[in-house]
């Protein structure tokens, strides 16, 4: 048996679990907290991919029973939970015509110093074009 080219594998059901287990309006809907522990202790556990998957089903469908028609997996939950940047942050140069040059930017230190500008380097997102 094959499982279905779009399916979301553990990782993203982990994920999606993690942020549910961070959302108390969401647990406090019925069947879901005890569903949502359960899943988080087979995990931790180490339970076998069976078992596991089993569970995120009964989740799923403790979620859509109780109303929540997203159910485990979708684009808010997961993934694409707050803090996940899709994009690495970087410092570019802040000259008028702009070097190549690209380093990496850290969230709390102040971006490297650009000799020739004789400025900081600004903070940006890599994207396609770099």
């Amino acid at each position: 048996m094959t499982a279905a080219a779009d399916a979301p594998g553990p990782d993203h059901r982990a994920a999606a679990l993690c942020a549910l287990l961070g959302s108390p309006e969401d647990l406090r809907r019925p069947g879901v907290r005890e569903a949502a522990e359960r899943a988080r202790d087979l995990l931790r556990s180490g339970a076998d991919t069976e078992e596991l998957a089993s569970c995120y089903r009964a989740l799923d469908t403790a979620l859509r029973q109780a109303g929540d028609a997203r159910g485990l997996v979708n684009e808010s939950r997961g993934g694409t939970a707050p803090g996940i940047a899709p994009h690495l942050k970087v410092a570019v140069c802040p000259g008028p015509t702009p070097c190549p040059r690209l380093e990496r930017a850290r969230d709390l230190l102040p971006a490297p110093h650009c000799a020739i500008n004789g400025t900081r380097m600004r903070k940006g997102r890599l994207g396609a074009a770099r």
